[in-house]
């Protein structure tokens, strides 16, 4: 793990870029205490670290507040990362069923979907063994949003993940709802409940679905982009509980 750069932030949170191997990201870490602090690893969509940095800086602020580090890396395909094999097609795919207005075929969620987290999640545990070699950085370890599907594989193959937030957002592979009734961590999972890109009746299904004795629907009024606040505070509250 490299580091080119870093800055102090305002609020006394130390941000660093970091490559590994080929791959971009970024590290938060609070204020140094006597110890370790626990690790939140936030995911996001794939639209690029430069796009979403100012919402990702702010969960990353939000949880230092409360004594964690986070951080995030680059998605395949996104930023200036090539794409996975066919992901350029299934795309163009989803493109022209959604301008259609009818369902989006399952191949084709397929094909975006299940090559971007075969791909992702062995680049998070990869960049969890580094992060967790570093200094005033320890467990427990919690996912925070992004691809649902990537979410629910880290949980699934991942024993160092304790607990997880999951956005209710994204396309879901049929395969990924086996996957979920193997996780078993606690669950804190927000969904938007008009979401305009989201399948309700699918979000409530695959949250059913998870195996985990401890698992919460937060659901919200709004679409997409209209997650209120105090959303916000009740994940925060949730990694308090389980990852301190």
């Amino acid at each position: 793990m490299h580091f080119p750069s870093e800055r102090r932030l305002d609020d006394g949170v130390l941000e660093r870029t970091f490559t590994l191997g080929e791959v971009p990201g970024i590290l938060w870490t609070p204020a140094p205490s006597p110890a370790p602090a626990p690790l939140i690893l936030l995911g996001h969509p794939p639209l690029g670290l430069r796009r979403m940095y100012p919402r990702l800086a702010d969960r990353a602020r939000r949880a230092a507040a409360d004594g964690f580090a986070s951080a995030t890396i680059e998605l395949p395909g996104s930023g200036d990362r090539p794409p996975p094999a066919g992901a350029e097609r299934a795309r163009a795919d989803l493109r022209r069923a959604l301008e259609a207005g009818g369902p989006v075929d399952a191949g084709i969620v397929d094909a975006l979907v299940l090559p971007l987290v075969e791909e992702a999640v062995p680049e998070w545990r990869a960049a969890l063994d580094a992060l967790l070699s570093l200094p005033g950085i320890g467990g427990p370890v919690g996912y925070s949003g992004g691809v649902i599907s990537i979410g629910i594989r880290l949980a699934v193959v991942e024993p160092r993940v304790s607990a997880a937030v999951l956005f209710a957002g994204s396309l879901v592979p049929a395969a990924m709802f086996e996957e979920a009734r193997r996780v078993t961590v606690p669950l804190h999972v927000l969904l938007q409940w008009d979401d305009e890109g989201n399948d309700r009746q699918a979000a409530l299904d695959l949250f059913d679905a998870f195996g985990s004795e401890e698992k919460t629907l937060h659901a919200n009024m709004g679409g997409h982009t209209g997650v209120p606040p105090y959303a916000g505070d009740a994940a925060a509250r949730f990694f308090t509980r389980h990852l301190k």
